[in-house]
């Protein structure tokens, strides 16, 4: 006989009688705790199920005993009630199942505790984690302040996701490219792949950066799980010019984000030689792939009312995602890689996409400055924003027929120049306090004008 008590509209599948037997072999950890019985202090029960919520969740499962064998249990109404009355006290309103399954005539009782989403759950004033096969009591503020310091260890894409069959729903084409950038031979199986990658935990249970990276349509699942573009006429939200909304898995999310935005972009073409043409793009195609990936790659998933957002500006770009910085990259922002869903990241760096080492932010800055356009701007709270400025086409005449003001600030660089050998936009501003916004403006202007010129190392130097 079956018991099944819903305590919220699940489609979590039950326990079977043989992932049952395969707790017990490989015995209590970090997602499963084992009670001969209902202990006389209900509470112990519901310190592993705000345990668990605070984790990345987990089963209690009622008629094992300490030797990890299935005895069985018998729990009643009132005993049913008094445990549901306790976890009821646990803030914020935590979900769960409760049901019990007959494992060869022994009832074994399953409260099921998925990772919750709005963390920390407290219970009588304290913060419960599982830490290995343990449930952690936190009371002192910095144990507390650690646990939200830390709170990426409870990655979203590392969460196993019972009853989904991943193999079937895989989309064959990105899975092909997948193989074919990662260097994997085909040779080997699906299934072998998947699980090589770690996308399964000891259960079988597909995890969920296994379905954000290959499932067909992952958002299915994780309906903010998409990329949002938007284009606009110019510099507000007012008028909108195009808005696309791409779904399925991370990688076409990317490559379809990359395409839309070069369809937007301008470029010009430089022949050189009998060689094929150097495209050279209004804003470097490595500095905006680089932002792509990582709003992809380390948006906050938990987080369910927004979205990757790519929007398009007369002057600017901006690319978005829900999250700020964590605790420890804030400390060392530009050269510190740390990431909220380190599965979805090592999938995209299998790929060479992306790199561990954190050099990105370092290398965005100096893509944008060796195309003469001002350094990415970055936004870090509540959302990650990086803004890009677009390059500015002003034709400016060699008499320069400007304001008095503008004579004076470009003066002060043209004398700046020749004072030195060569000099970097840094320089300019350090030397003669001019704005950074103003000095960029005006080396455009020089430039295009063929007042200054780059040499071989990068520095502005007198055009001959």
């Amino acid at each position: 006989m079956l018991y099944f008590c819903s305590v919220i509209n699940t489609i979590t599948p039950m326990l079977t009688v043989q992932q049952i037997k395969n707790y017990t072999l490989l015995g209590e950890g970090k997602n499963v705790d084992f009670k001969r019985s209902v202990p006389s202090k209900v509470r112990e029960i519901t310190e592993e199920v705000c345990s668990f919520a605070n984790t990345e969740g987990g089963y209690v499962l009622i008629g094992i005993d300490n030797n990890n064998q299935i005895v069985g249990s018998n729990i009643d109404n009132n005993t049913r009630s008094s445990i549901q009355g306790s976890i009821g006290e646990v803030s914020p309103t935590l979900h769960y199942d409760m049901y019990s399954v007959d494992v060869d005539g022994n009832t074994i009782w399953v409260i099921d505790v998925p990772s919750g989403r709005n963390k920390p759950y407290i219970f009588s004033g304290a913060i419960y984690v599982r830490e290995g096969a343990n449930c952690q009591k936190l009371t002192q503020v910095d144990d507390m302040r650690q646990f939200f310091q830390q709170n990426d260890r409870i990655y979203f894409d590392a969460i196993p996701m019972r009853g989904v069959d991943l193999q079937s729903q895989v989309d064959e084409y990105n899975y092909q490219e997948f193989r074919r950038e990662a260097g994997i031979s085909g040779d080997t199986d699906t299934r072998q792949v998947l699980e090589n990658l770690q996308l399964y935990d000891d259960f079988g249970n597909v995890k969920r950066g296994g379905v954000l990276f290959f499932a067909a349509h992952p958002e299915h699942y994780f309906f903010q799980a998409i990329t949002r573009c938007v284009h606009f006429k110019g510099t507000d939200k007012v008028y909108i010019l195009d808005d696309k909304t791409f779904g399925g898995p991370l990688l076409q999310q990317y490559k379809q984000a990359v395409e839309w935005v070069q369809s937007k972009l301008s470029v010009r073409y430089v022949i050189e030689g009998t060689g094929p043409r150097r495209e050279i793009w209004e804003i470097p195609l490595g500095v905006f792939k680089e932002a792509i990936l990582n709003s992809l790659s380390h948006r906050d998933y938990y987080e369910q009312g927004a979205n990757t957002c790519i929007e398009i500006y007369d002057d600017r770009i901006e690319i978005s995602n829900p999250g700020g910085l964590l605790p420890l990259v804030a400390k060392d922002f530009g050269r510190r890689s740390l990431t909220r869903n380190p599965l979805v990241f090592s999938l995209f760096t299998r790929m060479h996409l992306v790199e561990h080492v954190g050099s990105g932010i370092m290398r965005m800055r100096q893509d944008m400055l060796s195309a003469n356009l001002p350094e990415p701007e970055f936004s870090t709270e509540g959302f990650f924003t990086v803004t890009l400025s677009r390059y500015k086409r002003e034709v400016l005449s060699s008499t320069i027929d400007n304001a008095k003001a503008t004579n004076k600030t470009q003066q002060a660089i043209i004398d700046y120049i020749g004072n030195n050998d060569g000099v970097t936009p840094a320089d300019i501003i350090s030397a003669t306090g001019i704005k950074k916004t103003a000095v960029y403006s005006h080396l455009r202007k020089m430039s295009h004008a063929k007042m200054i010129v780059k040499n071989e190392e990068g520095m502005w130097i007198f055009h001959k």
